[in-house]
């Protein structure tokens, strides 16, 4: 992305994101737009943020884990923000992983509870 600033309407638009959550991302300080009157710009820093921040929902981070890991940036740097990353990685994929498994497990049951009514009916 260029060193161009975005408005308001335009980081909506690029990041497909209501107003209200790009508002919202603002008030629990995962954003700092500069402020020029009532008017907000986005500058490279707030675009590479809001491209992490969508990332970690995504992946199913919470809000709380996301601003935490990037303070991490802001204090300790880089490689600290890098480990911190594995961890909540690996700490995801785990609940993830633990998600699937109980997913399989209901839709076994269903399909049994199915398959046995299924039968009844013949």
């Amino acid at each position: 992305m260029s060193d161009q600033r975005l408005s308001f309407k335009q980081m909506c638009a690029q990041f497909d994101v209501t107003p209200r959550t790009l508002r919202y991302y603002e008030y629990i300080e995962l954003l700092h737009p500069e402020r020029e009157g009532r008017a907000r710009w986005y500058g490279p820093r707030e675009c590479a943020r809001m491209t992490l921040i969508l990332r970690g929902r995504k992946f199913g981070f919470s809000l709380e884990e996301i601003r935490q890991w990037l303070l991490v940036y802001e204090k300790e740097g880089t490689r600290a923000q890098m480990r911190q990353w594995v961890e909540l990685a690996d700490r995801q994929l785990a609940e993830l992983a633990e998600q699937r498994r109980q997913i399989d497990d209901a839709m076994a049951e269903l399909r049994a509870l199915r398959d046995d009514t299924e039968a009844r009916l013949r």
